[in-house]
């Protein structure tokens, strides 16, 4: 099921405005480019930047996500009609044959039921084309990044044309790790309206990322630094043989 942040119309429709800032999807693009990737699967598609700017470029992509209104939003958007959209996920994909298959942002930490994640990964496995890659990114546990969600550093008021002002902050409501819980609230000044978003993110360990992508199949080529997030994250690049 869906974090309210993208299911919920009306938080679908004000995710990019909130969040406008996607450098960190340059790593990706590179990486495209690097293994000469032609058709992309982008998992946990979200509102559809990354599989918009990759279809601008030429590329084939099938976007995949379980919020309905999320992916409304992306198709609708300039470009829309270039890209393959799926409302599912990675466990029920029909039949695929990509060179690269993608998880950016907190998709992966997103997946925090166990054997959910590993029917993803199974899943994506089985969508790659030989010799094909995945690539995704979790955040080292050490770093302890839950520490710095709180209100105080995440307070902001965002003006959003056709909305109006949006307060928006985060805060925690339970770590228990590997699990971390959190709420965003939302608060639309046009009308008082307050939504809330709660979100679970499991902090895997290196290791047991890399035993469970061997578990399913792949080869793990190489864990990177995360560009944008030097010295914080994992950005692991694993091979379907």
């Amino acid at each position: 099921m869906a974090d309210e942040c993208f299911g919920h119309p009306r938080l679908a429709a004000i995710y990019d405005p909130l969040d406008p800032d996607r450098g960190d999807l340059d790593a990706y693009v590179r990486m495209t480019e690097e293994f000469e990737a032609r058709q992309v699967l982008d998992i946990g598609c979200g509102t559809g930047v990354f599989a918009l700017l990759l279809a601008g470029r030429g590329i084939d992509v099938v976007g995949v996500d379980p919020a309905r209104a999320s992916v409304d939003v992306a198709r609708g958007k300039p470009g829309g009609e270039r890209v393959r959209w799926i409302c599912g996920d990675a466990t029920t994909l029909p039949p695929l044959r990509v060179d690269l298959a993608t998880m950016t942002a907190n998709v992966a930490q997103a997946i925090a039921d166990p054997p959910a994640w590993r029917k993803t990964l199974r899943g994506a496995y089985e969508a790659l084309r030989p010799g094909g890659y995945l690539v995704f990114e979790t955040r080292d546990p050490a770093r302890r990044a839950w520490e710095e969600w709180n209100r105080e550093a995440s307070y902001r008021v965002t003006e959003i044309p056709g909305v109006g002002a949006v307060e928006s902050w985060v805060h925690l409501i339970e770590v228990s790790e590997p699990l971390v819980t959190f709420r965003w609230t939302y608060v639309f000044a046009a009308d008082g309206q307050v939504l809330t978003s709660d979100s679970t993110l499991r902090f895997r360990e290196r290791q047991e990322i890399e035993t469970e992508l061997a578990a399913q199949g792949y080869v793990v080529e190489s864990v990177r630094d995360a560009p944008d997030r030097p010295g914080r994250e994992f950005v692991f690049v694993a091979r379907r043989p």
